[in-house]
Parts: structure tokens; C-alpha cells; sequence
């Protein structure tokens, strides 16, 4: 009979290293923000990007669907655009189930504080007003706006 021998610090690294895996597995990460001019809850939801692309003034609409504990659910993103800047924002509910249009509503109420008067290109919005799903519908809405905006 073999007896394989392992140093304890190996042991003890492999050991912390599958810990370090699950715990990683289970959290959820948030992007990092950007300190926003707004105060509150609302100003920390935007994350910078990059991108120089220039976009045609005008007022703009669509739809962003994402998926919540309750199911499918849609915001509607309308803004208005001068030289990339944000100029005026409005989120509103489409589709969706009691729990997601309350936190729909938070953030219906704080986008604009992180929005208005930021430039298209460097906007990624993450949690707002401690909603962090509608985030996902408003970012596909952002990203079909800003397809409209060029053609």
C-alpha cells in the first residue's frame, strides 16, 4: 500500500483556492462606477467606456427587454441627444411583474440624476437607486438608440 504524502501548505492552498472558487462561482460583481454629480444612490450607477462615435441630435425610443426573478420584462428608454450629450431622459415601465416594476420605479426616479447632461459615449449605466436589473433592459435600449442615432 502507497501512502501519498502532501505538504500542508499545499493542502491548505489547494483548499483555500477551491473556497476562493466558490465563493466567486456565487457573487455577483457590479461594475465599477464613476463618482456621478448627482447625489443619493442614483449618481453611482454609470461606468465610463470608450468610444469617440458621433451620434445625430435628435430625440430618440426604444424598447429594453431583460429578465428578472419574475420573468421577462421591458422599460421603455426615451432621451434626447445634443452634440452626444444627454439632454432629457425618461424610463417607463412596458411589461412587468409587481416586484420589478417597483424597483423599475426606483430607478425610473434615478436615472436621470445619472444620465442628463453625460455624454452617450461614456455611458454604461450599473445600479441605480438599488435597482440593478432594469439596468440590463436600459443598456440594450441604449445600445439600439445609439444604432438609430448614427444611421
Amino acid at each position: 500500500m502507497t501512502h501519498l504524502r502532501f505538504p500542508k501548505t499545499a493542502l491548505a492552498t489547494f483548499a483555500g483556492l477551491s473556497l476562493v472558487g466558490a465563493v466567486a462561482g456565487c457573487s455577483a460583481t457590479a461594475p465599477a462606477t464613476t463618482g456621478g454629480s448627482g447625489s443619493g444612490s442614483a449618481s453611482g450607477g454609470a461606468t465610463t467606456t470608450s468610444s469617440n462615435a458621433n451620434y445625430k441630435d435628435g430625440s430618440y425610443s426604444e424598447p429594453g427587454d431583460y429578465v428578472s426573478p419574475g420573468g421577462s420584462e421591458r422599460i421603455k428608454v426615451a432621451l434626447t441627444l445634443s452634440k452626444n450629450i444627454i439632454t432629457k431622459m425618461k424610463v417607463t415601465t412596458v411589461f412587468a411583474d409587481a416586484t420589478a416594476t417597483g424597483y423599475e420605479q426606483l430607478f425610473e426616479g434615478g436615472i436621470s440624476a445619472a444620465t442628463v447632461g453625460k455624454n452617450i459615449n461614456s455611458l454604461n449605466i450599473g445600479v441605480v437607486a438599488g435597482s440593478s436589473l432594469t439596468s440590463m433592459g436600459f443598456n440594450k435600449a441604449l445600445a439600439a438608440i445609439k444604432a438609430d442615432a448614427k444611421g
